[in-house]
């Protein structure tokens, strides 16, 4: 892919209408049906009140389309060049955390604002695919297939994760390892390496059992066996698995949900909230979410594709990832696939923060596109 990227292709400027026609709308589309479908289940979840949740979400969700359109149009030579800058602001933010964060449910993982309660891991997830893009764009193949060439991006993805591990938040921390794992395959890292540091990682695990925190080994538990506490550390996932099971293939009708009206189902707004809707809609409105979802991520995936610059290609790869991570994770823990943590689904859970990353991530991913035919000389 390094020395594609190294063929060389046209520099256009292109022009405001330019840009606006390059546009794909039928990516919007998904992402607005997807958005939509969350007001109605946030609707649903508090028993047909809009003030509760779903025209918070609403709101938000105008927001992140005004921040989607302004990154948009901004010129992808400024990501490039402010890449790093970006993702030292995001790890100052951690830090912050770590030393005046506000504590919510147990977890020290926001900055209280005020008017609401910024997540740095979220922008840290955006920060850190832009850094790593810029340093694999800057550097070679062959620097890259060595081991010093691949500690600077190893030590960028472990410091953070590090961080966001202490907040404590292991599942927002994998997935930026697992990002960064994907771009360093996708870059043309040795297969020999992962081998490596998978058997090593293998090896290490009694040791990181004992850096968890008991809630944390409550829940590996409870995974392994969600019976063993059936009202305690079990409880999340056996409703879970009770509601998406009573839903049927049709489901039991919008707003009819026993589990989560009657308030066996927990969080069912934020991390839950697929499960209300399979159990509201049945299989058939689970299967339309996973489609829709996935209609967005070969849409994206689909844009690196078409795209000739190797720090755009690299972005919208390490985004998607990012994206993917977050559907995979959240539908696999519902249906009890791995252990409960806590990722939300986007565009349809509750959460502003989420809300905003995620479509500023959309946003990047579409400029990317827009200026598909830039080739980027180094910065």
């Amino acid at each position: 892919m390094y020395k594609f990227y190294k063929t060389g292709f046209r520099n256009p400027n292109l022009s405001f209408k330019e840009k606006i026609y390059n546009l794909n709308l039928t990516y919007f589309f998904f992402i607005f049906v997807l958005s939509m479908i969350g007001v109605l289940m946030l609707y649903s979840a508090a028993n047909g009140d809009w003030k509760v949740w779903a025209l918070n979400h609403a709101v938000r969700f105008g927001m992140g389309c005004l921040l989607m359109g302004i990154l948009i149009f901004i010129d992808i030579k400024h990501f490039l060049h402010y890449a790093y800058y970006f993702y030292a602001v995001a790890l100052v933010l951690l830090v912050v955390v770590e030393i005046a964060g506000y504590t919510g449910m147990g977890a020290t993982r926001w900055i209280n604002l005020g008017f609401m309660k910024l997540q740095p891991s979220e922008l840290m997830k955006i920060a850190l695919v832009l850094a790593l893009a810029k340093y694999f764009h800057s550097t070679t193949l062959q620097n890259i297939e060595t081991i010093g060439g691949i500690v600077p991006p190893v030590v960028m993805a472990l410091v953070p994760a590090a961080l966001i591990m202490a907040q404590p938040d292991l599942g927002t921390a994998m997935m930026l390892l697992f990002t960064t794992a994907i771009m360093l395959f996708v870059v043309g890292v040795q297969v020999s390496k992962f081998l490596f540091v998978a058997v090593g990682g293998a090896a290490m695990l009694p040791v990181a059992w004992h850096f968890l925190h008991d809630y944390q080994k409550q829940r590996v538990l409870t995974f392994l066996n969600p019976e063993r506490d059936p009202l305690g550390a079990g409880y999340h996932i056996m409703q879970s698995k009770i509601a998406l099971g009573s839903g049927g293939i049709f489901g039991k009708g919008f707003m009819n949900g026993t589990q989560s009206h009657l308030n066996f189902l927990p969080e069912k707004h934020t991390d839950f909230i697929f499960t209300m809707l399979s159990e509201e809609f049945g299989i058939i409105g689970a299967i339309l979410v996973v489609v829709l979802n996935m209609l967005v991520l070969f849409y994206s995936y689909s844009f690196a594709i078409r795209t000739t610059s190797y720090f755009a290609k690299l972005t919208i790869i390490g985004l998607s990832t990012n994206y993917f991570l977050y559907i995979f994770i959240n539908t696999a823990m519902v249906l009890g696939l791995i252990p409960v943590v806590g990722v939300p689904l986007p565009l349809i859970s509750y959460g502003g923060t989420v809300m905003l990353s995620v479509m500023a991530s959309f946003g990047i991913i579409m400029a990317m596109y827009v200026n598909r035919d830039t080739n980027l000389g180094k910065d």
